[in-house]
């Protein structure tokens, strides 16, 4: 069986693609309280480490949790915030060498491969630093790293535009022509086919059957907007003017997914850590008067409806948001594998 080890793992996500490809994690490791615990309850035959990757301790404990194991993938999906256009810190955020980091466990564990998975930003002009110092201390291990390259996690199977910023590390340039080769993509999926089947609400309800799908309850303003705003895709640009928010008025361009909604045959938008909020984005059903539910947005990052969720409903919306999506990971499986098929390993 082929072994992986899953840093900045979240509520699993990663883990849970690589396991449905068949394979094992042996450590996965982050420092979030209520992300380890629904980490642990759905993985239990994985390794945990909970802590910093700062800290020697930290990767200590990675290490010996490896025990001894080969390892052939290490996947580093590091915090994106400090990556995102929308970081006020931009280029100034401590936790942009947190990807840097974490090459302190690729030194020791020594894997075939190392994935990397981040925001689109990471591929920008502006963060060409951080990813030449990830090439240099690679290149010092003994591997080979790809350009930074952005993709759609809606090419791989995910009912959700989703773009993010990959790179692979081999220790040959045979085995990243390998992956670049190896044709990964899937067919498209949509809203439709993630959420449709699900029993309707109306805002406030919660289903007898899932506690994760829970329509929030919506003050009935919020509802009158709804009513007015064309079910399968429609936008707060239907609003009558008495219904719009102030802040909106003659800003048709701006934040002009705020209330809308989504589109039954189309992926969902990018789904972020208010992703059951209707004012943090187009997170409104495509035809019921309310946000989506956790259960739709955790259907719409592809994890398995017997996949649980610890925390709040606010600390669950934020872990499902912040997630890779497992059906991108498992769709790269095959990828993997040719990589590592013409070695060295």
């Amino acid at each position: 069986m082929l072994n992986a080890v899953d840093l900045f793992c979240g509520s699993g996500g990663v883990t849970q693609g690589l396991r449905a490809g068949g394979w094992r994690v042996v450590v996965a490791c982050d420092n979030d309280p209520v992300a380890s615990s629904t980490y642990r309850i759905n993985h239990k035959a994985t390794n945990f480490v909970e802590g910093d990757i700062q800290s020697g301790d930290t990767v200590d404990a990675i290490v010996q949790s490896v025990d001894g194991n080969k390892i052939h993938l290490v996947v580093i999906c590091a915090p994106c915030q400090p990556f995102s256009s929308q970081n006020r810190y931009r280029g100034n955020d401590k936790r942009e060498q947190l990807i840097i980091r974490a090459l302190a466990v690729v030194a020791r564990v020594k894997p075939a491969l190392v994935f990397f998975e981040n925001v689109p930003g990471l591929a920008s002009p502006a963060y060409r630093n951080i990813v030449t110092e990830v090439h240099l201390e690679l290149k010092e291990l003994g591997y080979f790293v790809s350009e930074p390259i952005v993709r759609d996690a809606a090419d791989f199977g995910v009912p959700q535009r989703r773009r993010r910023c990959i790179m692979l590390a081999a220790k040959s340039p045979a085995a990243l022509a390998a992956f670049a080769d190896a044709d990964v993509s899937c067919d498209p999926k949509t809203v439709y086919s993630a959420i449709a089947d699900l029993p309707k609400l109306q805002s406030g309800q919660v289903s007898e059957e899932d506690h994760l799908h829970r329509a929030r309850k919506h003050q009935p303003i919020a509802i009158e907007r709804l009513r007015h705003i064309p079910h399968n895709g429609g936008s707060r640009s239907s609003l009558p003017a008495h219904l719009e928010l102030s802040c909106h008025k003659g800003k048709a361009t701006s934040f002009s997914d705020v209330y809308g909604r989504m589109a039954w045959q189309r992926v969902a938008p990018t789904l972020t850590t208010g992703c059951t909020d209707l004012t943090r984005g187009r997170f409104a059903h495509p035809e019921q008067d309310r946000a989506i539910t956790m259960r739709e947005a955790a259907r719409l990052q592809t994890f398995p409806d017997r996949y649980q969720f610890m925390g709040q409903p606010g600390q669950i919306s934020r872990q499902i948001g912040n997630a890779v999506p497992p059906a991108m990971i498992q769709a790269f499986v095959p990828a993997f594998e040719a990589a590592l098929s013409v070695g060295p390993i």
